[in-house]
């Protein structure tokens, strides 16, 4: 098992999309995208910039790995394709990326332009990696999660959270230590708001 550890340093519920009992890493953090297994948790802790720092805002365990064009056709995860004039919920999902013709279509969506018109810079970022990550065992808070124990951010001199990037490598302990409070906690599924809805309606 391994532990990635990242800043959410963007929080509009879209990556991760926690919504529809799954919560997915479909866009963004290619990196984690390519090495994570299953099994292997991943934590996105609060932002400095939203006075958050040291607060977790989701936590899950991948059960999946799929491409794009897996993810789009799926059943499971068809309410996860974006509507902009729906919910906030349906507004940011992240399911937005198919292959048509040997290129890569980009719904109108968080990732594209505000007129709809695909965003070339996200597409290459996004789809650099054609792996969506899933996870049934998850834990969701948005802007209201809880503090990340002293223990945790100083675990042999180590901090589970990050300044900028990732971590994946952590003392051994670590990760057990991470899942024995994240269980600890007695909570699963969608928890709070993201932390970019709080003062919308």
């Amino acid at each position: 098992m391994t532990l990635f550890s990242y800043v959410v340093a963007r929080d509009y519920g879209f990556a991760p999309n926690p919504f529809g009992g799954f919560c997915t890493l479909a866009t963004c953090k290619p990196e984690i995208r390519r090495l994570a297994m299953v099994g292997d948790w991943i934590v996105g802790t609060g932002s400095a910039t939203r006075l958050r720092r040291g607060y977790l805002v989701y936590a899950m365990k991948v059960a999946e790995a799929m491409t794009f064009d897996a993810y789009w056709t799926d059943q499971r995860f068809q309410q996860k394709k974006p509507d902009l004039r729906a919910s906030n919920k349906r507004a940011f999902g992240d399911n937005i990326y198919h292959r048509v013709n040997g290129g890569w279509l980009q719904s109108n969506s968080h990732h594209s332009f505000g007129d709809g018109l695909a965003n070339d810079r996200n597409i290459r970022n996004d789809t650099q990696v054609d792996r969506v990550l899933v996870a049934t065992v998850f834990a969701y808070w948005g802007g209201s999660g809880p503090v990340i124990p002293q223990a945790l951010r100083n675990f042999q001199g180590y901090n589970i959270c990050v300044v900028r990037g990732y971590k994946n490598r952590f003392p051994a302990g670590m990760e057990p230590a991470f899942v024995a409070w994240f269980s600890s906690l007695g909570v699963k599924g969608y928890r709070g708001r993201p932390i970019e809805w709080i003062n919308s309606p």
